[in-house]
C-alpha cells in the first residue's frame, strides 16, 4: 500500500512524511478554532475524541445533561463534511430500528413484488448513540457487528457501512432506573470512555452570554472524508521506541491482579484488569496524539496522557473499592505514578 499525505500524492521520504505532519497540525488548530466559535472550552474532550477519529476508534462519552455532548458531535461531523445521524435509545427501541431491514415492493410496471432493503440510521460516517444505556441488550448488540466489522449481515446479505465510520455514544452516569449497563465484552470495543465535566465559571458566562444574545457563529469545512482516511494511513507512520511499546505494554499489565504488580493499597481494589486490546489502544493513541502535537514518534508522556480515557472502562473494581469510595480514574492514576519507564 503506498503511503500518501493529504494531498494524495504518495510519501516517499522522511521530508514527506513530515511535511504530512505539519499538515495534520495545521489543519487541527484550525478545527479548534472552528469549533471554538460554537463550543466553550472543552479542549480535552475535543482533543481525545480527534485522536479517535485518527485511531478509527469509537467514544463513550459520559455527563451530565445539558454540557453540549451532542452539539459538539454533530459539529465535528460538519468539520469534517461526514454524513451525521442521531439514534435516540429508548426502551422500546429494535435492532430493526439501528440496522434496516427489507420492505415489499411491488413493481407497477410489470406487478411483480420484490424485498428491498433499507438502511438505517448506522449508514452514516458518524454515528451519534444517544443514552446508549437506555435500551435493552438485544438493540445494543446490533452495533456490535457494525463497531467491530463495519459491516451488517441482515437476512443472510452484507452491507458494508461508510468508510469512515465512527459510533459515538453518550449515557448519563447519574440516573440508573430503566437503564441497561452496557456488558464488559461491548465496552472493550469502545476506544475511549470519556467523561464531559461541567465548565469553568467563566466557560459558564461566556456559554450564557452566547445563548441569550444574537451570537451567531460561521464555521467552514477543514477536513473531509478523503482526508480523514489519509490522516489514519499517516498515523501508523508515527515512531515508536521500543521502550515506549514497553510502557504501554506494562501499563497495561500492571492492572492485572494476578501479575502482583499492584501497589500495596490497591491489591484488594481491582477484580479485572485491562486486557490486552488496552494496550494495543495505548500505543495507537499514543501516536494519534504525537501527530496532533507535531511529532513523527510517540513518548512515554503521550501513553500517559491517554492512559485513563482507555482503561476506564476496561478495569472492574472490587466491592472493596466501591465501598472505600475508589474509582476506576482513581487506580490507573495510581497505576500511572508508579509505572517505571526505562530509558531510551
Amino acid at each position: 500500500m503506498s503511503r500518501q499525505p493529504l494531498d494524495g500524492n504518495p510519501l516517499s521520504t522522511d521530508a514527506d512524511i513530515e511535511k504530512a505532519v505539519a499538515e495534520v497540525y495545521e489543519r487541527y488548530g484550525e478545527m479548534k478554532h472552528q469549533l471554538s466559535q460554537v463550543i466553550v472550552g472543552m479542549e480535552d474532550v475535543t482533543e481525545q475524541l480527534m485522536i479517535a477519529v485518527l485511531c478509527r476508534g469509537h467514544c463513550i462519552l459520559q455527563g451530565m445533561p445539558g454540557l453540549a455532548k451532542t452539539l459538539l458531535i454533530s459539529q465535528l461531523a460538519s468539520l469534517m463534511e461526514l454524513s451525521f445521524n442521531r439514534i435516540q435509545f429508548t426502551p422500546d427501541l429494535m435492532p430493526a430500528d439501528i440496522t434496516g431491514g427489507e420492505i415489499m415492493e411491488e413493481d407497477k410496471a410489470t406487478g411483480k413484488r420484490a424485498f428491498r432493503f433499507v438502511k438505517g440510521p448506522v449508514f452514516a460516517n458518524l454515528v451519534l448513540a444517544d443514552e446508549i444505556n437506555r435500551t435493552p441488550p438485544k438493540t445494543q448488540s446490533a452495533l456490535l457487528e457494525a463497531m467491530e466489522e463495519r459491516q451488517l449481515s441482515v437476512s443472510g446479505e452484507t452491507y458494508k457501512l461508510p468508510d469512515p465510520f465512527f459510533v459515538l455514544a453518550t449515557q448519563n452516569p447519574v440516573e440508573v432506573e430503566g437503564t441497561y449497563p452496557l456488558p464488559e465484552a461491548q465496552l472493550d470495543r469502545f476506544l475511549f470512555k470519556i467523561k464531559v465535566t461541567y465548565p469553568t465559571r467563566d466557560g459558564e458566562r461566556e456559554i450564557c452570554r452566547r445563548q441569550t444574545t444574537n451570537y451567531k457563529s460561521n464555521i467552514e469545512q477543514v477536513f473531509n472524508a478523503e482526508m480523514v482516511k489519509r490522516m489514519q494511513m499517516l498515523v501508523r507512520e508515527v515512531i515508536v521506541s521500543d521502550h515506549v511499546y514497553d510502557a504501554a505494554i506494562d501499563l497495561a499489565r500492571n492492572t492485572r491482579p494476578e501479575e502482583g504488580k499492584l501497589p500495596s493499597d490497591l491489591k484488594n481494589m481491582v477484580q479485572w484488569g485491562a486486557g490486552p486490546r488496552a494496550s494495543i489502544a495505548l500505543l495507537m493513541a499514543a501516536k494519534a496524539r504525537a501527530l496532533l502535537h507535531k511529532r513523527v514518534h510517540a513518548t512515554t508522556d503521550d501513553v500517559k496522557h491517554v492512559a485513563l480515557p482507555i482503561m476506564r472502562h476496561r478495569i472492574i473494581p472490587t466491592f472493596n473499592a466501591e465501598a472505600a469510595g475508589v474509582d476506576t480514574d482513581d487506580i490507573i492514576t495510581q497505576v500511572v505514578q508508579g509505572l517505571r519507564v526505562s530509558a531510551a
